[in-house]
């Protein structure tokens, strides 16, 4: 069971929820929220999208409204697999 890294004040709405269940998964050993900015286009629902490969797992991109938030991901899990478990919770 993964940690889910709590350091900012503020998160894109419903995010957290998602995070500490996906933070419930075997395969992932850190979930760490980072910064937040503005997106050109408009996401009506929340959506998470892996992004790039980092030194000990992936970077993900959040997106809902104008808003986009990076997600560290600290796993030992392939691009593939930790896509199937992330698409589970873009589907709900």
């Amino acid at each position: 069971m993964g940690r889910l890294v709590l350091n900012h004040s503020t998160n894109i709405e419903g995010l957290i929820p998602i995070l500490k269940k996906l933070a419930l998964d075997i395969n992932i050993k850190t979930i760490t929220p980072a910064a937040i900015s503005r997106s050109r286009g408009r996401s009506s629902k929340l959506i998470i999208r892996l992004s790039v490969k980092t030194i000990n797992g992936y970077k993900a991109i959040a997106r809902k409204g104008k808003s986009a938030q990076e997600v560290f991901i600290s796993t030992d899990l392939s691009k593939d697999e930790l896509k199937q478990i992330i698409d589970i919770y873009n589907r709900k």
